[in-house]
This record gives C-alpha cells, sequence and structure tokens, in this order.
C-alpha cells in the first residue's frame, strides 16, 4: 500500500489502455491509499519429505517426479520472483493480502515467506490441513502491518459424489479480519477440478460456490454493507454456472445489485485471456470476486479500483510443445523448472485519505 497524490499523474487515456477492469477513475483532486489483494495456485508445491497420510510419494527424492532439494530450491525461488512483483505496479509493499493454492501444508509456505524477495514483507500465514488424498491445501499470506485477523477458520465440502462415495478435497478458508482499519473477510478456495469432464464433475463446484454464497449471505445479514474477496482456482470460468448463477457473479459493475457479487475477471474473459491453458485452450480459473460494497463510491474504507493477470513475459513457455502456456514446473512428467501451470490475479483497492 502506498499514499498516492493522483493530480497529474493518471489520464482517460492512460487507463484505458492499462485498467481493462477499472470501474471509474480516481479523481485527480484527491489523495487515496492503494492495496492489492491477490492469489496464485503455486503448483503442486510439495516438500521433500513422504507424508504416508497422504498421496505425495511421487515429490520426493525418489519418486516419480524427482523431486530433489535443487529443484524445491529453484521452485521456492521462482515463485518468490513472481509474488515480490505482483502489484509492485500499484504499491512498493506489492500484495498485502495473498491466496495461495496447491500447497501441501504449513511447512512449505514458512519456507516461501523466508526467501530473500519477500522476507523484508515479513508475511505471516494462515492455514489449515484438508482431507484432499493428495495433501494439497489452500492457504493465506498476509502482511500483518496492513492486515490484523481476528478469525479464522475451514468450511468443510462434506458431499458424496453421485456414486455415493466421499469427496475428500480442499476445505474453503475464511480469514475476518481489519485491512488498514477496514473490516473485511477472504475465501480461499480450489475447487473440484473437472476430472471426468465439466458436465459431470460440474456439481461439485457448483456446491463450492454455493458454500461461499452462504458465508457472503450470513455476513451481509449482520451487515448488507459487508466487505468480502472471494479468491482462488474455480476449475470453473467467469460465465460457468457455478460462478455465474450459484456466487451470483456479474461482469458489470453498475448491474450489480443486492444479491450479487462483482466480478472484475469478467472482462478479461471477454476478450479471450486466461490464466491457464489446456489442449491449446485458455481458461480464467483464477478468478477474485468480490462483494457490492466494494463498488459503492461514497462509502468509507476501500472501494474496487482495478484488477489485473499478471504475465510477464518470463511467465511464458519459449518453445516446444506447450510453447505460449504458462511456464509451468513439469509437464507430461518432464521437469521444465518453470514457474506454475497458472497465471496470478489480483485486485487493487483504494481509499481516499
Amino acid at each position: 500500500m502506498r499514499n498516492v497524490n493522483t493530480k497529474g499523474i493518471i489520464s482517460a487515456l492512460a487507463l484505458m489502455l492499462c485498467f481493462a477492469a477499472l470501474t471509474s477513475p480516481i479523481s485527480a483532486q484527491n489523495d487515496y491509499r492503494i492495496g492489492c489483494v491477490g492469489f496464485y495456485n503455486l503448483e503442486n508445491l510439495f516438500d521433500l519429505e513422504d507424508d504416508p497420510t497422504i498421496r505425495d510419494e511421487d515429490f520426493t527424492p525418489s519418486g516419480k517426479n524427482l523431486w530433489t532439494k535443487d529443484k524445491y530450491v529453484e521452485k521456492m525461488g521462482h515463485l518468490a520472483d513472481v509474488l515480490s512483483e505482483v502489484g509492485t505496479n500499484q504499491t512498493p509493499d506489492g500484495l498485502a493480502i495473498i491466496g495461495v493454492a496447491e500447497i501441501e501444508n504449513r511447512k512449505v509456505l514458512e519456507d516461501l515467506v523466508k526467501e530473500e524477495k519477500l522476507v523484508d514483507r515479513n508475511y505471516k500465514i494462515v492455514h489449515f490441513d484438508s482431507p484432499d488424498k493428495r495433501g494439497i491445501d489452500v492457504g493465506l499470506l498476509y502482511q500483518p502491518k496492513y492486515f490484523k485477523p481476528t478469525s479464522s477458520k475451514k468450511i468443510p465440502f462434506r458431499m458424496l459424489r453421485d456414486d455415493g462415495d466421499t469427496v475428500f478435497t480442499r476445505d474453503i478458508l475464511l480469514v475476518e479480519g481489519m485491512f488498514d482499519g477496514d473490516p473485511m473477510a477472504f475465501l480461499v478456495n480450489h475447487w473440484p477440478s473437472r476430472r471426468g469432464g465439466e458436465a459431470a464433475s460440474r456439481y461439485l463446484r457448483n456446491h463450492s460456490a454455493q458454500l461461499c454464497k452462504e458465508v457472503i449471505d450470513s455476513l451481509e445479514a449482520i451487515n448488507p454493507m459487508a466487505k468480502v474477496i472471494v479468491l482462488g482456482d474455480l476449475n470453473d470460468d467467469p460465465d460457468s454456472p457455478s460462478v455465474k448463477t450459484h456466487l451470483n457473479a456479474i461482469g458489470k459493475a453498475k448491474k450489480v445489485k443486492k444479491g450479487n457479487t462483482y466480478n472484475p475477471m469478467f472482462s478479461f474473459y471477454k476478450k479471450g485471456l486466461g490464466t491457464t491453458a489446456y489442449r491449446d485452450a485458455w481458461s480464467l480459473f483464477d478468478q477474485v470476486i468480490l462483494t457490492r460494497a466494494f463498488l459503492k463510491k461514497n462509502q468509507s474504507g476501500y472501494r474496487f479500483y482495478q484488477a489485473n493477470i499478471h504475465n510477464p513475459r518470463y511467465m511464458v513457455q519459449k518453445a516446444g510443445r506447450y510453447k505460449g502456456y504458462p511456464f509451468r514446473t513439469f509437464a507430461g512428467g518432464e521437469y521444465l523448472g518453470g514457474y506454475s501451470d497458472h497465471f496470478p490475479v489480483y485486485v487493487a483497492l483504494v481509499k481516499q485519505i
């Protein structure tokens, strides 16, 4: 976050060119504080140990992926490179809040925040183990000088598949607190995959969306202007039923009404942009969705300013079968030494000071 005097700096043309999901320009006559909130799927961030309670054997030194200390260290360095940059075009401190997915445990996050490029930000961790059979969880990192958690809990998925088997997947993480003096809640998600086909697995993601909506509804019942941010790899696009219908997320800010949420990622999706690629097609699975309170211009505290996908050229595969895809760590059983198979996303929030 930083204080910004926008007088004489921001032009309408620059806003149009740079801020694809901007709801309204910042007045050139006022000072604002800017804070960034983002999400990044870290693509199979496992430690080196074989945990007998989960299916992590492939990510061990003797496992299928020959997951060695050198690879682990390189992966950590790459992730730190990315996270140290996201949002710094808005504020030198970068992301005040980071939702993450595909982490094995708290230890890998403890190692990540100690990386040289991140250590000065003093990120703290909120994490709970999930029942996912591979052991991958979601988590939240935050800079304590900007965010003070007051409560955190996991929201269990608790559902049976159509065949009667129990679904073992990632819990949703709910963290509430004060964001630079502004009450906020964050829901970190990694919804069930499309394994078995999008249509056949749709009901699972619809259930995840409904769980998020129930939390939002309960918070808005207490405070109609509750500020809640949904972060995550949803394994669905902005126009999928889970997002558009069950979460009731709308892509046009002017049309957001009571009961709706606002999805600024919709504008990117309509332009054919994505955060992950599969079989030569882009998907925008990584999203940041906000409650309508962030759109109220006259309300005190933070409001939505803009959204972005962080996809610099170095994070894109340069050659080979996956040319043009996100530069990932593994592909087809081969170690590529990249970053992740997803691009991070983030929103900038502003408040007048």
